[in-house]
């Protein structure tokens, strides 16, 4: 059995598709809690969870107990679930492979390797594989999935979000899909009676995270090279560098003009070959159209290289008076002039 993403490994559940074995690894926690949690809520009656739902942990417990917790049969029900959670501090994790082989129809046995992956050339995946179990991989998104993620994660709830807001979340949260769904549950959750759209006024009353003080608003500055709005972002910056950390903005700052300076050297400037090419969504196009007109590749190559060195004198190399909010208003200066 090949493995399954997750939207299919859900899809399976739902229907009471179940498979003897679920190896859930990986270094996004958020898909494997997602399928844990189903299993421990839906799978037995609430009468049945008594007598056949078990949950081992990984600092707790061991192999072989594991192995013959499993190999029971269910009292007062067809099934038995059992949960091995924290299994990434289990030793000796290869010799479940003795219960893989044969495991029992009436058992579901649900393993969390959170933060590590199975190696695929040793016995204990292939022999899942072979005996119609799933091992997932949850791997995490790159940022640059994370908003096609959270749309998706809203549209089956029957809400939308404004792409700017969207990317304002991306900004603040990153890729912690656990973190991010918490924030997306609240905000529906403020949202007015009939309303279905998160709008960036929703996002700053109810995360606060400002609408017009932000990395990602800073980034629509330089790139239009609007020097009032730049000036005034980076100003605030500076007055409130412990939410603003420096670090972070030259990130986004490295992530727009590298990819603008890649934009000036693609060929096909389609709409839909450039943010493939750029790995950006579609929407964003225009953001690096527009500054690549505002900045030669020449004045890209020098605004990386000053990127670089002002990083460096923010972590205090060359650096002996300038805080990091002066050393930011002088870099933007900078780069518009």
């Amino acid at each position: 059995m090949s493995n399954l993403q997750f939207n299919e490994v859900a899809a399976e559940l739902k229907k009471g598709e179940y498979r003897p074995v679920y190896f859930l690894c990986g270094d996004e926690p958020y898909f494997i809690d997602r399928i844990t949690t189903w299993m421990q809520n839906n799978v037995l009656s609430e009468a049945e969870k008594s007598f056949n739902l078990t949950l081992l942990y990984g600092r707790d417990t061991d192999t072989e107990t594991i192995v013959t917790t499993a190999r029971k049969f269910p009292m007062m029900g067809s099934k038995q679930v059992v949960i091995v959670k924290e299994a990434q501090y289990l030793n000796n994790i290869e010799d479940l492979a003795v219960y893989a082989n044969q495991p029992l129809k009436s058992t579901i046995l649900v393993i969390n390797y959170k933060n590590k992956t199975l190696d695929k050339r040793k016995k204990l995946y292939n022999t899942i594989q072979k005996n119609n179990g799933i091992v997932l991989e949850s791997n995490r998104l790159y940022e640059d999935k994370v908003p096609a993620w959270i749309t998706s994660y809203l549209k089956r709830k029957g809400y939308s979000v404004e792409m700017d807001s969207c990317m304002m979340l991306v900004e603040f949260l990153g890729n912690d899909l656990g973190k991010i769904a918490n924030e997306l549950e609240k905000l529906i959750l403020t949202l007015p009676e009939g309303e279905k759209v998160i709008t960036s006024g929703h996002v700053e009353r109810n995360i606060g995270i400002s609408k017009d003080y932000n990395n990602f608003e800073l980034n629509k500055a330089l790139g239009t090279k609007n020097v009032l709005k730049a000036n005034r972002i980076v100003n605030y910056f500076a007055k409130n560098q412990k939410d603003h950390h420096i670090t972070v903005t030259l990130s986004m700052l490295y992530f727009l003009f590298s990819k603008t300076l890649i934009y000036h050297q693609i060929e096909n400037k389609s709409r839909k070959n450039v943010a493939s090419v750029l790995k950006v969504n579609p929407y964003f196009v225009s953001d690096y159209e527009k500054a690549a007109r505002n900045y030669s590749k020449k004045k890209l190559v020098q605004i990386i290289s000053m990127l670089r060195e002002y990083d460096l004198k923010s972590k205090g190399f060359g650096n002996v008076q300038a805080d990091a909010g002066e050393l930011l208003k002088e870099l933007v200066f900078k780069i518009l002039h």
